[in-house]
C-alpha cells in the first residue's frame, strides 16, 4: 500500500467537563466550538475540502478502550479495508469491526504502548 495514513483527523482527550475545557478553548484560544470540540477546515494538495476535529471526551468515557491512556487519535486513511487487511498481515492488533456513517469508515488498531488509534477513511463531500 502506498499512502496509509493521509493525514491527522483528530484529537481526542479525556477531560473533567468537556463543556468548560471548550469555553476554556474558546475564550482563551478562539477555538469555534461546539457540541463535538472544534473542526478545523483545510484543503488537501488537491484542492479538496477536508476536516480535522478536535473533541474533548468525559473522562468515565468507554470510547478509548480498551486503551486506558487519556487520548485517543484519529488518523485519515485511504481505503480502510485494505489497510486493516495489512495491518492484521504484519502483526498489528486490530480492535473491534468497520463501522460505516455517511461521513466515512472507521477502524480502530492499537500502537505497542496500547494507545487505541482511529483509522477514519472520510467522505468530506458530506460535509459541505
Amino acid at each position: 500500500m502506498k499512502n496509509r495514513v493521509t493525514g491527522l483527523g483528530g484529537f481526542f482527550f479525556k477531560t473533567k467537563d468537556p463543556d468548560s475545557i471548550k469555553d476554556w478553548y474558546g475564550k482563551h484560544l478562539g477555538l469555534n466550538t461546539d457540541a463535538y470540540g472544534c473542526t478545523f477546515w483545510w484543503k488537501d494538495e488537491d484542492g479538496n475540502k477536508c476536516s480535522t476535529q478536535w473533541s474533548p471526551f468525559k473522562e468515565d468515557t468507554q470510547y478509548f478502550k480498551p486503551s486506558e491512556k487519556q487520548f485517543m487519535m484519529n488518523f485519515r486513511v485511504e481505503n480502510l479495508v485494505e489497510l486493516l487487511k495489512v495491518l492484521k498481515e504484519e502483526g498489528v492488533t486490530v480492535v473491534g469491526e468497520i463501522e460505516e456513517y455517511e461521513y466515512g469508515k472507521f477502524g480502530w488498531i492499537l500502537d505497542p504502548e496500547g494507545n487505541k488509534l482511529e483509522l477514519w477513511e472520510p467522505v468530506d463531500s458530506a460535509f459541505l
